[in-house]
């Protein structure tokens, strides 16, 4: 079978708009670049000396492509390897900066990530654990609630891999700094692009429920932000 190159994926994500790298037990829904680039080939998730080599080439080229900044990677789908077209992405940070404020309710911990990668973009993911604190098992759980939190609204992005260690770590970026302009106009996005992310979410019925529940859970963290705090009395107060 030819192997499927650098262009090859990127149209496959421009047609897409939405496309995980692997697919989920090797199922068409979600739509992934596997899918798509193999049509109706179950994938094997081998590495030994039998492994389809096709599995391999993709995952380097899941690096490379989100390096290029042709496409926007992120972990948005469920902690997985999720590729976006800009101009899904775009109309996605749009829809998101008109549900509420992006900034809401985050964890301490995600404030704390994202200060760092404002100061330096992008730094891998072993490298964040450092400067933020996090590092070993006791961090574990709130590292990554905070990297989810900002997965999920899109506030960081995915850009390449860092070699610091024994395997390769993902280098993550801010994405009000390394995607700025799709950032600083995320309050007018074309119709054409908003377009392409309603075509995305009728195509996928997972992406939608994804969509709709990150947009559910933004739109309530806004409103717990906006109530102001009940002021409790003390005994001196009277």
């Amino acid at each position: 079978m030819k192997k499927k190159g650098y262009p090859h994926a990127v149209r496959t994500i421009d047609e897409l708009g939405i496309a995980l790298v692997y697919p989920i037990a090797n199922r068409a829904e979600p739509p992934s670049l596997w899918s798509a680039m193999y049509p109706k080939t179950p994938m094997s998730w081998s590495w030994d000396g039998d492994a389809d080599g096709r599995v391999v080439d993709l995952w380097h080229l899941r690096a490379r492509l989100a390096e290029s900044h042709d496409v926007a990677y992120g972990k948005w789908f469920k902690g997985r390897a999720t590729f976006f077209s800009l101009p899904v992405f775009h109309a996605l940070l749009g829809r998101i900066a008109q549900t509420g404020d992006p900034f809401a309710d985050l964890p301490r911990e995600a404030h704390d990530i994202l200060a760092l990668l404002r100061e330096r973009s992008p730094l891998s993911t072993k490298e964040i654990r450092a400067e933020a604190g996090l590092r070993g098992k006791p961090h574990e759980r709130a590292f990554n609630q905070a990297m989810k939190a900002l997965w999920s609204r899109l506030l960081v992005v995915g850009v390449g891999e860092v070699d610091d260690g024994a395997f390769p770590s993902l280098a993550v970026g801010a994405t009000e700094l390394l995607f700025e302009d799709l950032w600083t106009t995320r309050h007018d996005v074309p119709v054409a692009s908003r377009r392409r992310l309603d075509a995305a979410l009728e195509r996928s019925k997972a992406f939608e429920k994804e969509h709709d529940r990150v947009l559910g859970e933004l739109r309530a963290a806004t409103r717990k932000k906006a109530v102001p705090a009940r002021r409790v009395y003390a005994y001196d107060d009277l």
